[in-house]
């Protein structure tokens, strides 16, 4: 049934929800710098030190490991009731990660790895210790909104970074190394002014855990939530690997459609992610959620009966039904977190949430893998092994 509550778009509330004025620069200004990076980090690796895209790919493979593998000390660490601490503590560790970057020589895998150890480290700690941070400053469905307008936000900076870095590309690794720098600074701006926020939480206490009914170490165990967020995580690499893939490797049709529908999805992602959310406020979180799969699945049969369609036809049908898989992700994305704080117990919030980045970014992780290997067997493997995967996901979020 739909609940009652409906949030409304307030922009100055909105803003405070989501941790006032500095948080939100603060928050800009990382993603700007994460855009001018991050996606040309394995260019940064073969072109400026002259490794091997085997190398450089299994550093970075590496990074990201290693930074799931912090996720269960970066939850203890919530739960005693750090909040801008932790979030700033994921940008200074990158300020590291590019600072090694920067001092790495040409030829040096290993000092490269550890680069990516430290960004991997950061990039994984973020979206724990932030949306930890969201739900301390708001409560309820104005928290959701805020969880969906820091990631609009962040959409926004990651594409206007990502452009300016392939307008500077053209300058080869002079303009690489100067990203790296400017990067850096970003993040260490970025830092100090979440720093300056001081949002803290009280522990729990003793009582307090009693009277929610679990003890010290209790925690919702979620397990068929955290499998099927495995699983729906594929849809943010769809727009990035699967499409790409598929269009240029098999069908051999131009880069620009590649380039669209990666365009598009940002830009729908920026302005519809905050309306979307509100507009679904009006209904149980796990509802949307398990829409979200069917709408997800939706898509992926579409890109089935896209492909298979005439040659003129088949690319830019393909474009059409990726708004179909982009409406998915922003529902996905507008529901998911916001259900892991809706459950999870006020003295358990930084394990459960570090609990759901570790099945994000497990999905994150081995998706690329997966689309990879599927794609070569032909489009039912690929779009109907996603589409099988993705309800089968959304019955057990039902379940």
């Amino acid at each position: 049934m739909p609940s009652t509550t409906r949030t409304q778009i307030r922009p100055r509330a909105l803003l405070h929800a989501s941790g006032g004025p500095r948080y939100a620069v603060a928050l800009s200004v990382d993603a700007i710098g994460t855009g001018l990076l991050r996606p040309f980090l394995l260019l940064y690796g073969v072109m400026v030190l002259r490794l091997s895209a085997p190398e450089a790919g299994i550093a970075m493979t590496v990074g990201i490991v290693v930074g799931l593998l912090c996720m269960p000390a970066v939850g203890r660490w919530l739960d005693r009731g750090a909040r801008s601490t932790v979030v700033a503590a994921s940008m200074l560790v990158r300020v590291l990660g590019v600072v090694l970057l920067l001092a790495t020589p040409e030829g040096s895998a290993e000092l490269f790895t550890m680069a990516a150890l430290f960004l991997g480290v950061g990039n994984q700690t973020w979206p724990a210790a932030h949306a930890a941070l969201v739900a301390t400053v708001a409560h309820g469905r104005e928290r959701d909104a805020a969880l969906a307008a820091a990631r609009a936000l962040r959409n926004a900076g990651l594409g206007a970074g990502a452009l300016l870095a392939t307008v500077c590309l053209a300058g080869g690794t002079t303009a690489l190394r100067s990203l790296a720098v400017v990067t850096a600074l970003a993040y260490l701006v970025a830092a100090a002014l979440t720093w300056s926020v001081r949002v803290h939480a009280r522990p729990a206490s003793p009582a307090a855990v009693v009277a929610e009914g679990g003890g010290a170490e209790s925690a919702p165990r979620m397990s068929a939530l955290l499998a099927a967020n495995v699983i729906y995580a594929f849809c943010l690499n769809v727009p990035e690997i699967a499409l790409p893939l598929v269009l240029v490797t098999q069908m051999h049709a131009s880069p620009m459609w590649s380039a669209v529908i990666f365009v598009a999805n940002t830009v729908l992602v920026v302005t519809l992610q905050v309306p979307v959310t509100v507009l679904l406020s009006r209904f149980p979180r796990r509802s949307v959620l398990v829409v979200a799969g069917a709408v997800l699945t939706a898509s992926y049969l579409g890109f089935l009966a896209a492909v298979s369609i005439g040659h003129d036809w088949a690319a830019p049908a393909v474009a059409v039904v990726s708004v179909l898989c982009t409406f998915g992700e922003i529902m996905y994305a507008g529901s998911a977190t916001a259900l892991v704080t809706a459950l999870a117990p006020a003295h358990v919030l930084g394990r459960v949430l570090a609990r759901f980045q570790l099945s994000t970014g497990f999905g994150l992780a081995v998706s690329p893998a997966a689309l990879t290997a599927l794609a070569p067997h032909g489009p039912v493997a690929l779009w109907g092994g996603l589409a099988a995967g993705t309800l089968l996901a959304a019955c057990a979020v039902a379940a």
